[in-house]
């Protein structure tokens, strides 16, 4: 524990800067970082976000999309098909996150998006600056720092009432320490990947 806080006293401004910028993201932006969520299940996050900048750079060209994520992310095929997806429905899905509740937006992200599940959903509200210290991204590195802290006793995610359950055990964690979730969020990453990234 006095190791954390130590690294979140070292880190503190340049996460709170990043968040920051996660905040003052244009809107014309939120349609990659809505991408970007699609395809960072079990991939490299940077593979990742290098093939949203490439699918950018070809205006979105539904043609190239298969080409542009094979070697960049796994399960490039349904991946593919969820970005189509995403494209398609991208002007409903845009209209919905005028939602004033974090948690109800995020729920129905993850519903009604396909790719989406509940981690993929916080993600994309913690990066276009909506998750307001009220959401949890519990992806493996998350959820193997709460397990060597002792906030959770398995870093498996069984099912969606699971997910609630962590995320309370994570949201209570982060109150005990005075350290808001999605500065915590990034402090796990980072001490695991070395950068602060997204």
């Amino acid at each position: 524990m006095r190791f954390l806080l130590k690294e979140y006293k070292n880190k503190k401004e340049s996460i709170i800067s990043r968040l920051e910028e996660f905040k003052d993201l244009p809107k014309e932006d939120y349609l990659d970082e809505f991408l970007f969520c699609i395809l960072t299940p079990q991939s490299n996050a940077k593979k990742c976000w290098t093939a949203i900048e490439e699918i950018k750079s070809n205006n979105f060209n539904k043609n190239n999309i298969s080409f542009i994520l094979k070697g960049k992310t796994r399960f490039h095929n349904n991946k593919t098909k969820y970005v189509l997806l995403a494209l398609n429905n991208w002007n409903k899905i845009k209209s919905n996150l005028n939602k004033k509740d974090i948690l109800e937006l995020r729920n129905w992200l993850s519903e009604n998006v396909k790719g989406y599940g509940l981690k993929e959903a916080s993600h994309f509200l913690r990066n276009i600056g909506k998750s307001d210290n009220k959401i949890a991204i519990l992806d493996r590195h998350i959820l193997k720092n709460l397990k060597s802290l002792n906030i959770i006793k398995n870093d498996k995610i069984k099912n969606k009432s699971d997910y609630f359950k962590k995320e309370r055990q994570f949201l209570e964690f982060s109150k005990q320490i005075k350290i808001p979730i999605d500065e915590l969020d990034l402090l796990f990453w980072s001490n695991e990947n070395g950068e602060i990234f997204k």
